[in-house]
Parts: structure tokens; C-alpha cells; sequence
């Protein structure tokens, strides 16, 4: 009996040291793959965030693995030594999966580091700025993506309705400023409580949509859009998001001002003026602003870029055929619309920096083998001079003066201009934030 007993124990132990060495070993690999990405990614130059990413507290993680597994976008964060860590923390888009995902709310949401700071403007829980009657929805205030902007448009309106302001038949209830998801959100808040409101868009609704960071947008939480209900996306295309969006807009009699820039909003003793870069000038009680961080893309300041050759994004490749493409850039944006357009076209990538960094790891890829089929000229150290109606003056590092290239096209992808002045000229307060916390667990 004692000898059974023995036997029974021994091979319940051995059962137990084997699955404890398994899981050790499983443990071990996890932790050197994991090490090896975090050494690929400060190479590419991904280890390093540079907008709303993920922190984790090392000392509340229990390495579930939850976050990992919620995460979209895949890659963002690894295990290494039994805790979660950031592995290519700049290609983060702000999910925020991973932050409702943690089983033990270790994971917090922050934009900018100790380093590398971020400007915000000043918005209080009530998404109004410090100028009274100016509220800010969206990733203007910090907090990007499609779900997070819905909400905020939303709440943002719903506050100003709560705040009890003396309405004025004489002028608008509410302007907003900008119709991504933010600005819809709040134009069917605003439909809603029946305010008199109007909509502007500096470039087309679809154009907004188009603009969006991925070719496919990735919800992993259902949101709630005003006067249409729960709507849950995953893997949705910007075709799609956009077929969601014009029939609500439609059905409620929305109609969105698109084509207007809004130049500068002016403070009046009963409220603001509004006034659009084409002269236009609207009266208002409050204005919503959910511009996005871009705001205008950055030009490069140099003869020609006025002519009609020249976008700053290009919304359908296929009918681009046969042309000489010049595209000027060296992020996602520019390699994604340079391989888009290679098959049709003869295509020249020129990039002022002597190499690509940041670049997400599948478009390195693609990148690397359509130079090694010579599908695509790149031509780093280089910087365009002029443009003309059939050609462009460029300079490049074997040939420094400037010299003409024949061109049918030029896009050009410089990122974008912060709406600071903008903001500043209306009043609103903007600060440098070093990894400020936007969102964490109660």
C-alpha cells in the first residue's frame, strides 16, 4: 500500500515538474522572441511611441497575456520575463483593446513620454476649453479612433446643452468644426436636441474617411452612434465606414458643408464669429471643434506646388494609369501610395533622409521587394526644387544641382500642419504634455 502510494505521488510530481518545465521553456522562448522584436523595432525605429500608447505597470501585471491577444494591430506589446512590455510602441493607434482587455487594470493610456512631448489644448471633462462656449471632441483633445471620437463628439454636445446657454434665434446654436467621426457624432447629437446648427468640412466627407490611418478601420468594443444605435466594426473597410455613415447622415437630413476651411474664429460679446477661408462669416453660440491633430497638410514651399498636378493624398490608385509619378515622402502614407500606384505607372519615391524609418514592418517589406524588382526608383538625400507642368527640378546626393525629371504627377506626403495658431488665435490654451495619463482605470 505504502509502495502504491509512493508510485502514485512520484508520477503526480514528475506529471507536475513536467508541466511546470513546459511552461517555463514556453515561457523562456516567449521572452527571447519577444527580446529580439524590441531589438528589431529600435533598429526600424518603432520601439519608441509617438502618440497615445499603452503603459503598463510592472508590478500589477500578472502575464495573462490578455493584452496581447486583444491587440489589433499585433506586435504592440510582448511578454518578456513574465511581464508585458512594449515592443514596437510607435505603430500603437490607440485601440485601447489592450487597456479594457487587463484583467488586473495594470495597463494605463498615455500620449507623449518623458521625452518626447505632446501639444494639447486645454479641454476640462466637460470637453470645453478654457475659452467658455469653444468645446474640443476627438484626437485633437488627445484621444483618436473611431470609438472614442463618437463618444466624445457625443458627450461634448450633450454637455453644452446641460450648460443651459441663452439661445439666439438670430444666430447658430452651434458650429462644428470638421466631419470625421467626432463631428458626425455631434451633428446627430445636436439633430437630436433639435439645436441650430451647422456643420463645415474642409474637404469632403469622403475625403475625411479616406484620410483615416489604416486601410481598414478595427473596432473591437460595439459604440454607440446618436440616433442610429449600436454599431460594432471589425476589419471594415473605409468604403464601408463610409456607407455607414452618409445613409444615418441622410435619414436625419444632415448635410454637411463640405469644402469650407474655417480660418479663424473670432470672439463676440453675445458669442463667436466663424469665418471660412472663402470669406464666409457665421454667428454662433458655441463651436465644436473636431479638426483632428493634422489639420493642413504641410507644404513645401516651393514654385509650382500650386499647380493642379499636385495632391497631398490620393484617394483611388486604379485610375491613375500611365503617368510619371513623383511622390515626395518617407512615411506609411507615401510608401502606401507609391505601391499603389506602381503596376500602372512609372513611379520615383524621393525622401530628404538618408534612410526609411518608422515604417510598418509589412511595408518595409513590400517596399524592399518592389525596389529589388525595379518596380520603384527611390532616390533618399534627395529634395524637390520646382515643379512644372511636364517635369520637376530636384537635387539628389550624386547630383546636388538641382536638375529636371519628367512628371506627370506629384503627391506629396509632408505630414501635417498642428492646428496650434489656429487654436491660439481663438483663445485656446495649448500645452506640452510629458506622457500624460488620458485614460486609466478607476
Amino acid at each position: 500500500m505504502l509502495l502504491e502510494e509512493i508510485i502514485i505521488y512520484g508520477v503526480v510530481f514528475l506529471f507536475c515538474g513536467l508541466v511546470i518545465y513546459l511552461y517555463l521553456r514556453k515561457q523562456h522562448k516567449t521572452s527571447q522572441l519577444s527580446e529580439v522584436k524590441i531589438e528589431k523595432a529600435k533598429l526600424d525605429g518603432t520601439f519608441e511611441p509617438v502618440s497615445l500608447h499603452p503603459v503598463i505597470d510592472p508590478y500589477s501585471c500578472i502575464k495573462s497575456g490578455a493584452c496581447i491577444e486583444a491587440c489589433p494591430e499585433k506586435d504592440i506589446i510582448g511578454i518578456v520575463n513574465g511581464r508585458a512590455t512594449l515592443i514596437n510602441a510607435s505603430q500603437c493607434i490607440g485601440h485601447g483593446a489592450c487597456f479594457h482587455a487587463c484583467p488586473v487594470e495594470a495597463i494605463s493610456l498615455v500620449i507623449g513620454t518623458e521625452k518626447r512631448g505632446v501639444d494639447l489644448p486645454h479641454v476640462n471633462q466637460n470637453f470645453e476649453t478654457n475659452v467658455p462656449g469653444i468645446y474640443i471632441a476627438g484626437e485633437l483633445g488627445g484621444m483618436g479612433l473611431i470609438k472614442n471620437s463618437v463618444e466624445q463628439g457625443e458627450a461634448a454636445v450633450e454637455s453644452m446643452v446641460k450648460s443651459g446657454f441663452k439661445r439666439d434665434a438670430a444666430m447658430y446654436d452651434l458650429i462644428i468644426v470638421g466631419a470625421g467621426p467626432a463631428g458626425i457624432s455631434a451633428s446627430l447629437t445636436a439633430k437630436k436636441h433639435n439645436l441650430n446648427f451647422l456643420t463645415l468640412e474642409q474637404d469632403s466627407l469622403g475625403g475625411t474617411v479616406f484620410n483615416f490611418p489604416r486601410s481598414k478601420i478595427v473596432m473591437t468594443a460595439p459604440m454607440n452612434l446618436p440616433l442610429h444605435g449600436k454599431v460594432k466594426l471589425f476589419d471594415t473597410s473605409k468604403t464601408e465606414l463610409l456607407g455607414l455613415w452618409l445613409p444615418v447622415l441622410q435619414k436625419n437630413n444632415i448635410v454637411i458643408q463640405e469644402h469650407t476651411k474655417v480660418e479663424k474664429i473670432e470672439m463676440q460679446p453675445d458669442g463667436f464669429e466663424v469665418i471660412t477661408l472663402k470669406g464666409e462669416s457665421f454667428k454662433t453660440k458655441n463651436v465644436l471643434l473636431a479638426i483632428g491633430r493634422r489639420g493642413s497638410p504641410r507644404k513645401l514651399g516651393i514654385p509650382g506646388e500650386t499647380l493642379e498636378k499636385v495632391a497631398y493624398k490620393i484617394l483611388e490608385p486604379e485610375l491613375v494609369v500611365g503617368k510619371r509619378v513623383m511622390v515626395v515622402g518617407g512615411g506609411d502614407s507615401a510608401i502606401e501610395a507609391a505601391l499603389s500606384l506602381i503596376d500602372q505607372n512609372k513611379v520615383t519615391l524621393s525622401y530628404r533622409s538618408e534612410a526609411f524609418s518608422r515604417l510598418k514592418p509589412k511595408n518595409r517589406e513590400k517596399l524592399d521587394a518592389a525596389i529589388q524588382q525595379q518596380k520603384l526608383e527611390v532616390l533618399l538625400k534627395s529634395n524637390l526644387k520646382k515643379i512644372e507642368e511636364d517635369q520637376v527640378m530636384i537635387t539628389t546626393e550624386a547630383n546636388p544641382e538641382p536638375h529636371p525629371m519628367e512628371n506627370d504627377l506629384v503627391l506629396i506626403f509632408a505630414g501635417g500642419e498642428l492646428p496650434t495658431q489656429f487654436l491660439e488665435k481663438a483663445g485656446v490654451l495649448i500645452t506640452k504634455r510629458f506622457g500624460y495619463t488620458v485614460k486609466k482605470h478607476k
